[in-house]
């Protein structure tokens, strides 16, 4: 497992490299489902921390803490392509060919429309904060099942 700031390096460096850009909140997005495939997929997590269900969908804290200062902007901060294994490299353009060309408003969207952040949100309302962590397995299931019905 790696931390969600290699994974936000990797976007980060591969959206400016394409010429792309990337806000925060779709930062956060992107990592999580980048997360949640790698459960599908290879049958463990990829991200070693957790998300939490926010108001504006799931949020690495200490992603939230790095580039808060962004707010709705662009993240234009030079980063430096982290060394992956090559399966993991592939993973991450896999995921960013599926879903970078939503925007983070999208993003969130889907998001709230997935079993994960809504359990995750049981008996909050939508405005209220809220840290309850995703459930990983809850992530795994729900993302597997997706996959068999596509």
């Amino acid at each position: 497992m790696i931390s969600a700031n290699t994974v936000a390096d990797f976007f980060l460096s591969f959206a400016h490299e394409h010429g792309d850009y990337i806000t925060p909140l779709k930062l956060q997005k992107l990592v999580y489902y980048a997360d949640a495939w790698h459960l599908v997929n290879f049958d463990e997590a990829l991200v070693n921390e957790d998300f939490e269900a926010w108001i504006h969908g799931p949020v690495v804290r200490s992603l939230y803490t790095r580039f808060k200062d962004y707010r709705w902007n662009p993240i234009l901060c030079e980063v430096t392509k982290p060394q992956l294994p090559s399966e993991i490299e592939e993973h991450l353009h896999e995921t960013y060919e599926a879903f970078g060309g939503f925007s983070g408003f999208e993003l969130e969207r889907m998001t709230h429309e997935e079993k994960p952040w809504i359990d995750a949100r049981k008996g909050y309302e939508p405005d209220d904060s809220c840290g309850v962590i995703i459930n990983k397995q809850t992530m795994r299931d729900f993302y597997t099942a997706s996959a068999l019905e596509a």
